[in-house]
């Protein structure tokens, strides 16, 4: 195995450990921030107090967060203002190589219906079942070769 595979394995299996960890955790229908602040029994002018601002910048952050519109940035300070720790990722829906798997069979199936199209002008049209063997042939191929249009669509 080369260096290069060994690094992917160890990147996969670290997505994978946190993607599994989290497969459940889903934000609260009010947003982190304002259950954690709730949680703690801290009001939003007491949170506003701490982080040095009004109690309407806390409110506008909590519904930037509910819009998606918050920052990084603010996420961190106002978890840091309630004592905690801000934690982010981004996490794949299955295993990374099932990511990786997909892709392979969107792109291999791209190429044989731009094959069997040129074949059926030519009246040579692959039957369906063909077709998926061909196209899980070179999905192969292309996990192992991992071109660099890999990620490329169209």
């Amino acid at each position: 195995m080369s260096v290069k595979q060994t690094a992917l394995h160890q990147y996969q299996a670290m997505v994978n450990r946190v993607a599994l960890r989290s497969a459940s955790l889903r934000m609260p229908p009010e947003g982190w921030l304002r259950t954690v602040r709730k949680a703690l029994g801290m009001s939003g002018a007491q949170l506003a107090r701490r982080m040095g601002v009004t109690r309407a910048r806390i409110a506008k952050i909590e519904q930037a967060e509910l819009d998606g519109g918050v920052t990084l940035r603010s996420m961190q300070a106002t978890a840091e203002a309630m004592g905690c720790r801000f934690v982010y990722a981004i996490v794949p829906p299955r295993a990374v190589e099932d990511v990786i798997q997909g892709q392979a069979r969107k792109k291999a199936a791209a190429i044989v219906a731009s094959a069997s199209g040129h074949m059926a002008l030519e009246d040579q049209a692959l039957p369906e079942e063909k077709m998926e063997q061909e196209i899980s042939r070179i999905a192969g191929d292309l996990l192992h070769e991992m071109p660099s249009d890999f990620w490329d669509d169209g």
